[in-house]
């Protein structure tokens, strides 16, 4: 029996009511909802054909505490070479059980007199650098090319936000040691030189004469270097 007064929902209430439910439950998850999730490298065919964006999770109950631990940090890069810096990354390539946890670091070492990080990106990441030896100058360049920069010393932090430019160079007459904390399992890095003009197969010659408003020599006397990667 009807009670008098009451109202029901129509079809297009219940209709507005399950939009809003499914928008709910598909809504991905705000933290993970295990412990970890090592990760797992595989050459299964069966696994291997499949492409995830980050990596498949190994079985919980066959972690180690080596999953968790990398001593790579503890020892100097070699800076010598062209850029007079070394980049040691730890990110899920070298630890394991990074995955899924969304953060990694690196160490930076510089040669002294000149040792440079060069301008790149992290597509991936924001990155906070600590100065732990010597003199750093550095800088990050916006959206809308206005340059910030910072001269650090022992102990400083300084903030170089996602996917900006951005760039490391040792001021000071020592080696200097820097350690990155970065937002992501794997940022990734495009060192612009060495993506701009030693790309393979090279960038059209007229693109870039255009682009940078040069000869066309320059561009192919740049494109003939040798680009060293320092990671």
């Amino acid at each position: 029996m009807m009670m008098k007064g009451a109202h029901f929902p129509t079809a297009a209430a219940f209709a507005l009511l399950a939009l809003a439910t499914f928008h709910l439950v598909s809504a991905s998850d705000p933290s993970p909802l295990q412990d970890f999730c090592v990760a797992l490298n595989t050459t299964q065919t069966a696994v291997s054909a499949v492409f995830v964006n980050g990596k498949f999770c190994r079985d919980p109950k066959l972690a180690t505490a080596d999953d968790f631990f990398f001593s790579g940090l503890r020892i100097p890069g070699n800076t010598s070479n062209p850029l007079g810096s070394k980049v040691t990354p730890a990110n899920v390539e070298q630890i394991a059980g990074l995955n899924t946890l969304g953060i990694s670091l690196a160490r930076v070492d510089y040669a002294p007199n000149g040792g440079l990080n060069p301008p790149h990106t992290h597509p991936r990441a924001t990155e906070v650098l600590t100065v732990m030896e010597g003199t750093l100058y550095v800088g990050f360049v916006t959206s809308d090319n206005r340059l910030f920069t910072k001269v650090l010393y022992k102990g400083d932090v300084f903030v170089f936000p996602v996917g900006l430019i951005h760039f490391q160079f040792n001021i000071g007459k020592v080696q200097a040691v820097a350690f990155a904390a970065l937002s992501s399992q794997n940022p990734g890095v495009i060192t612009i030189a060495n993506a701009v003009f030693g790309s393979n197969p090279p960038i059209n010659l007229d693109v870039l004469t255009k682009a940078f408003q040069v000869d066309n020599n320059v561009v192919q006397y740049l494109q003939k270097q040798f680009w060293y990667d320092n990671n």
